[in-house]
């Protein structure tokens, strides 16, 4: 899973913390509509985009929020580009800020001198995830972006901490379930060879017993257990439709199964 998609997660979960990493009040959030626009022009969509909401939404600024993890020399070329097309296509009555979100200072590859003119603050907003201070209190949500540029070595033991955070913060289960489960994303998307065991161990059971990770595991058991059982199936008879429709699996993927099988078992004799 791409970082962008991650930060979507989190602000959709989180609206006010866009505001909060702008040192402003997170309780702005709820003026705001987050979602990701597309530009018809390019096909393509914004990280986010803040659109206000309610009354006396017209005086508040769109804010278009843009994450990079990855350094690009043509970031802020793009980036002005998609805005300057986005309000010729809604027409908005709102003015406007651009938020950069950067892993690091160093991903940041400078405002091009034709758009020196938006540099100033606002339009354009520039936050360095690695430079971020801590607050007395952080919120949830900044642990968790915190937790997106944590060293790996620290990662797991943070991911840990987090996870005690919203069970003793959340009251609504599933809220406190739609956190865990982004924990549980960031940590497989930072720590891809993490075994079974270490986020069976970072999660706990209950936790985890409720995650999509865990769910496609079980899953994924269940049917390698059906598959298991193909040879004497096939050995006493039966046909791949009447097999499928035992086991309750797709006929081309018991075909298959059966065709993999039979070439492992013409390798062993050779």
């Amino acid at each position: 899973m791409r970082t962008d998609t991650i930060f979507y997660q989190v602000f959709q979960i989180f609206p006010g913390l866009l505001f909060e990493l702008l040192n402003e009040s997170p309780s702005l959030g709820a003026r705001y509509q987050f979602s990701s626009r597309e530009v018809k022009e390019l096909a393509r969509r914004f990280d986010g985009v803040f659109v206000p909401i309610g009354k006396g939404a017209s005086k508040l600024p769109i804010y278009f929020v843009e994450v990079q993890f990855k350094a690009k020399a043509d970031f802020y070329w793009r980036l002005f580009t998609e805005i300057f097309l986005y309000l010729g296509q809604y027409q908005p009555k709102n003015n406007w800020v651009a938020i950069a979100i950067f892993a690091k200072r160093s991903m940041d590859p400078g405002v091009p001198e034709q758009y020196q003119w938006l540099s100033g603050s606002p339009p354009l907003y520039k936050i360095y995830l690695d430079e971020l201070k801590d607050p007395k209190k952080p919120s949830l949500g900044l642990d968790m972006v915190k937790l997106v540029v944590e060293d790996e070595e620290t990662a797991s033991f943070q991911a840990g901490k987090l996870i005690q955070k919203a069970r003793s913060e959340l009251s609504d289960e599933s809220l406190k379930q739609k956190v865990v489960e982004l924990i549980e994303t960031i940590m497989v998307y930072k720590l891809p060879t993490l075994s079974r065991k270490e986020i069976e161990a970072m999660f706990g059971l209950e936790d985890l017993k409720k995650t999509r990770y865990f769910q496609e595991v079980a899953e994924e058991a269940k049917l390698e257990g059906k598959l298991e059982s193909l040879p004497g199936l096939l050995a006493i008879g039966l046909s791949a439709e009447q097999i499928a429709g035992a086991l309750g699996l797709d006929v081309e993927l018991v075909m298959q199964a059966a065709r993999e099988q039979s070439s492992n078992a013409n390798s062993d004799r050779k």
